[in-house]
């Protein structure tokens, strides 16, 4: 029997790139999906609804069983009647995959308030309003029933461990997500719930303007966005471990990260002054990871 035989999935942002992967690949293994997708640009422009309803046709062509969404993620209705649309659709949801994400670069000197608000809106209410209500069909079908062995797949990015010229808006959202997967965790764990974060390394429209390697026939293509898939088909699977992990999945390496932790804890007696300050603290300041530290450290 397929590893997701049985279960429902939701994927946000699934019309194209990360998205799209990790729907085929969910599909194949068994699971019903619903392919959420706005059909916006990078930059969150438009709205077309031909690439989701594309991906349906994709799973159905196999096999598989979906149906298409363009609700908006970011609006708490919208986000509503994506759960419901899920639950009409196929009865029950058992793995949500936020995905759905858009850029707005500039520095911060010369960011718009608009530039700001629409990049977190996006990511970071984009991934918590289909999670709360997510949530709420979970905990009150627990309290009816059996406990529910679902998960909660958000995305992070290297943005938000490394930072990046341009992305305050982008790499504050990703750090977000820390933040909110844990704190599922710790709720909705009692009622049988996983949550974990995934930063995704793969060629997308997001990343479209790095520089990625030439790959010739029949050679692995480390940049393909299907290689981060596995990673989240095993982390909905009902007898997945993992809860309140965050991983790095890039070409064929997985990264498990620590991060954040207590690198140095220093005692005084009473409160700190300047001069205790001075002698203390100067020695046990670390070095922010670039991103070249940031895998070097991870991956040695």
């Amino acid at each position: 029997m397929p590893p997701l035989a049985g279960r429902v999935a939701i994927v946000t942002g699934a019309g194209r790139g990360l998205g799209r992967a990790h729907a085929l690949l969910l599909a194949e293994l068994g699971a019903a999906v619903v392919v959420n997708d706005l059909g916006g640009d990078v930059h969150g422009s438009g709205r077309d609804t031909a690439p989701a309803h594309q991906v349906v046709e994709e799973i159905r062509a196999a096999g598989g069983q979906a149906v298409a969404d363009g609700h908006d993620v970011a609006d708490w209705a919208g986000a509503a009647a994506l759960i419901d649309l899920a639950v009409g659709a196929f009865g029950d949801l058992h793995v949500l995959v936020n995905n759905a994400g858009i850029l707005r670069d500039r520095t911060l000197a010369r960011m718009s308030e608009a530039e700001w608000d629409a990049v977190l809106r996006v990511h970071l209410k984009g991934h918590a309003a289909p999670t709360a209500h997510a949530l709420a069909y979970w905990r009150k079908r627990a309290a009816d029933g059996p406990i529910v062995d679902s998960s909660v797949v958000h995305t992070t990015s290297v943005a938000a461990f490394a930072g990046n010229v341009g992305q305050a808006n982008y790499g504050s959202a990703k750090m977000a997500m820390l933040a909110l997967s844990r704190c599922v965790s710790l709720e909705a764990g009692r009622y049988g719930v996983r949550s974990n974060a995934v930063s995704p390394g793969a060629r997308t429209r997001i990343t479209s303007g790095l520089a990625v390697p030439e790959v010739a026939d029949g050679e692995f293509d480390a940049a393909d966005p299907g290689n981060v898939s596995p990673l989240i088909a095993w982390l909905a699977r009902a007898d997945c471990p993992a809860d309140g992990q965050v991983f790095h999945a890039s070409g064929e390496e997985i990264l498990v990260v620590d991060m954040p932790r207590v690198a140095a804890r220093l005692r005084t007696d009473g409160r700190w002054t300047q001069d205790a300050l001075d002698r203390t603290l100067p020695d046990r300041l670390t070095v922010p990871p670039g991103l070249t530290d940031f895998f070097g450290e991870a991956a040695s």
